[in-house]
């Protein structure tokens, strides 16, 4: 894995972690000129960081793009939840960053081949799985 990857990984990690810390500090009543400049700021993150991943090549371009798709879709679904909180829309949060981790996962996989990318596979759906498990059991 190089250096990079960590980095993104990480990044991401990070930025979910703020999300879900926001959530938990977030007025109860979000107002819809609020609700629709976040969207709009959310939209507009996800443009620039995709054209960041144009730069790359190759299946860290795919990588890449996989986190930034992953953090535009966890974004938006905590954006909801802030918006109309619910239960539902808070599992649905957690829904959406169980399966943006395992399409980075998978995505990761194709650098191996071989058993080893049965197996990394595997673990990326087992992964995903347990994660989706803990939010259905969190609701």
């Amino acid at each position: 894995m190089n250096k990079s990857c960590v980095i993104q990984s990480s990044t991401l990690a990070a930025v979910v972690g703020v999300l879900f810390s926001l959530n938990a500090m977030a007025e109860p009543n979000m107002s819809h000129d609020a609700y629709k400049a976040e969207k709009s700021r959310i939209e507009s993150e996800y443009k620039v960081d995709k054209a960041r991943c144009d730069s790359l090549a190759g299946n860290a371009e795919d990588i890449c793009e996989a986190e930034v798709k992953g953090k535009k879709e966890v974004a938006e679904a905590d954006l909801e939840a802030r918006y109309k909180p619910s239960k539902e829309n808070r599992y649905k949060t957690r829904i959406a960053k169980a399966e943006a981790d395992y399409k980075v996962a998978k995505e990761r996989c194709d650098d191996l081949s071989g058993n080893a990318k049965e197996v990394c596979l595997k673990e990326a759906k087992a992964a995903e799985a347990a994660a989706k498990a803990d939010a259905k059991k969190e609701s």
